[in-house]
């Protein structure tokens, strides 16, 4: 007998490296090639500045802070993130490219202490130091048994989706797929004999068929599928019609989920004929706490997604989409002050009036999407 709902959890961008991998116990060689910032404890020192000392040689829970408490008592069947972040000592800069990231492999503890079942590989980062650098990534998740999915070795690898088992016999598939406009270059694309990603160039009709095309092929009933896009601007909070086209598209085509993410803050979010949406997650673990100059999107509150699904139909049930609002503090999450919050609840439920989705409080301060 299958499960009766299935809960996911889902959260933006995951970057353990630069000024993150630099406070944990093996931290990597810290230069940088960027224009202002040329040594990655620089960003510590910037968090420092925001907020107070940031411990060094720390736990490697602590960049996860109390967002591991969270996942165990949500008691969730899938946790899905987006890592960001190459994790090699090897590899060289990749050339055209302003910022880079890289964790060492010695702070990996700090990506499983989290538990994650699906790693999302698409994206604008993990080809940072170059091909070799990407073979050794998937090679260290391999070693820890750590799914990923949306790049590969060659194209056909990039392309395949994560599946986790499923008491009974079912299981959720990830598939992956990242687009041009979250800055990934078309060359970092997987080829048939060459390492890279899976990569879109945009949100096209063609584009969700060949997604589509090969959900069909794979799901079974009791599935839940979930596709997860890289995609978007860092700020701002519209929705192109491309984009609302191209998610519905994965919907009818048999998506249960859609997993956007990219933007540094959350964007809208959409429940279209009863499954979600999620156009942007916004980051969930990083280095920007004391960059300046957004801060009107509050691009330190981060949101924790945890999403009920009857397995029969891939629709929401039970206590449906959910957003646990976390904060960055100190380089570490933290629950959100109420206020803070509210303000997220207001500002979300704002922007997604147009696409027909209302963000109300929940219970425990959490936040609820509905329809209508």
């Amino acid at each position: 007998m299958g499960n009766a709902q299935v809960t996911l959890f889902l959260c933006g961008d995951v970057m353990l490296g630069r000024g993150v991998d630099q406070i944990l116990p093996s931290p990597g060689d810290p230069r940088l090639r960027e224009e202002y910032v040329r040594d990655a404890r620089g960003y510590v020192e910037l968090a420092e500045r925001a907020n107070g000392p940031v411990p060094r040689a720390t736990g490697f829970g602590w960049p996860w802070g109390d967002a591991l408490g969270l996942l165990e008592r949500a008691g969730v069947d899938a946790r899905i993130v987006n890592l960001e972040t190459a994790i090699t000592r090897g590899g060289d800069f990749a050339p055209g490219k302003a910022v880079h990231y890289r964790m060492s492999p010695g702070n990996l503890p700090c990506l499983t202490v989290a538990h994650p079942d699906v790693c999302v590989l698409a994206n604008n980062h993990v080809l940072d130091f170059g091909p070799e650098g990407l073979r050794e990534t998937l090679a260290l998740l391999a070693d820890v048994r750590l799914r990923s999915a949306g790049a590969g070795t060659d194209a056909e690898r990039a392309r395949r989706p994560a599946s986790v088992p499923l008491p009974g016999g079912s299981r959720v598939l990830v598939f992956a797929r990242g687009m041009r406009s979250s800055g990934i270059p078309y060359e970092w694309a997987a080829g048939e004999d060459r390492p890279g990603v899976a990569f879109v160039p945009g949100p096209s009709p063609a584009a969700a068929s060949c997604v589509t095309d090969r959900i069909r092929q794979v799901k079974r009933p009791g599935d839940i599928v979930v596709v997860s896009l890289h995609w978007g601007p860092n700020w701002g909070y519209e929705v192109s019609g491309d984009e609302v086209r191209y998610a519905r598209a994965l919907i009818d085509g048999g998506a249960d989920v859609v997993h956007g993410h990219s933007s540094h803050h959350p964007r809208p979010a959409e429940i279209y004929r009863g499954k979600l949406i999620l156009y942007g997650c916004g980051d969930f673990i990083d280095d920007y706490e004391g960059i300046t100059g957004y801060e009107r999107y509050r691009d330190d509150l981060r949101p924790a997604y945890l999403v009920t699904l009857d397995p029969a139909t891939g629709r929401l049930t039970g206590p449906g989409a959910r957003l646990a609002v976390l904060q960055a503090h100190r380089m570490r999450l933290r629950r959100a002050p109420e206020e803070d919050a509210r303000w997220l609840r207001e500002v979300l439920d704002a922007a997604g009036r147009d696409l027909g989705t209302r963000v109300d409080s929940g219970p425990a301060g959490e936040l609820v999407l509905h329809e209508g």
